[in-house]
């Protein structure tokens, strides 16, 4: 198992199946998690997918580990509002944050430098300790706002890996689809989690 931790936070944006194969992917792949969802993210699950996710910590992590079919890696689940959390202080060392998918409210806020939850202070934390953050923003279409906010939050350092399948990879199937962006999203951490058809030239 890797020592350093990877940060998965997840917001009431729709899009939660990414958000569910990101989290399997890694601890399949044997990786330590520390899994923040926010505080609307609660209703869209159960609202888009019909799944209740326990508020307690605990069961939380039981829950995860039954319905994504995985006891592999190490996974510790935060209460969104817990700002006395490990993952709230720069000397805890983490490998990396990935918000996904992550709302325009979310971005607005980390890119203002607020932080009013978790998910916010971690981002900050990233930004700051000049770690790693991606930030998979979830709207369409882009407003002037979102976009001065996205290029604020790439100047200071975040990436930005919106969540766009390839059609050149001639998927089949919703799942392949997902995998796709999933892999793209950890290809700028040198990670491959899941095998995907790369773009090779011509010959596809």
């Amino acid at each position: 198992m890797n020592n350093a931790p990877y940060v998965i936070a997840v917001t009431g944006a729709s899009a939660q199946p990414l958000a569910e194969r990101t989290l399997q992917l890694l601890l399949q792949n044997n990786h330590y998690v520390h899994l923040i969802l926010s505080k609307g993210c609660y209703k869209v699950w159960e609202s888009e997918k019909g799944i209740i996710i326990p508020q307690d910590m605990n069961q939380q992590e039981i829950h995860w580990r039954q319905y994504l079919k995985t006891q592999a890696g190490k996974l510790i689940c935060h209460q969104w509002n817990n700002m006395a959390a490990s993952i709230a202080s720069g000397s805890f060392n983490t490998k990396a944050m990935i918000i996904i998918p992550c709302s325009m409210g979310t971005i607005g806020r980390i890119a203002s430098g607020i932080s009013s939850n978790l998910i916010e202070r971690c981002a900050d934390v990233h930004l700051k300790e000049h770690r790693p953050l991606l930030i998979s923003p979830r709207e369409s279409p882009f407003n002037i706002i979102h976009l001065r906010n996205l290029t604020t939050l790439s100047e200071a350092g975040a990436r930005i890996i919106p969540p766009i399948p390839s059609w050149y990879s001639q998927p089949k199937t919703i799942e392949q689809m997902i995998d796709f962006i999933v892999a793209r999203l950890f290809d700028s951490l040198e990670e491959e989690l899941v095998t995907v058809k790369r773009w090779s030239g011509n010959n596809l």
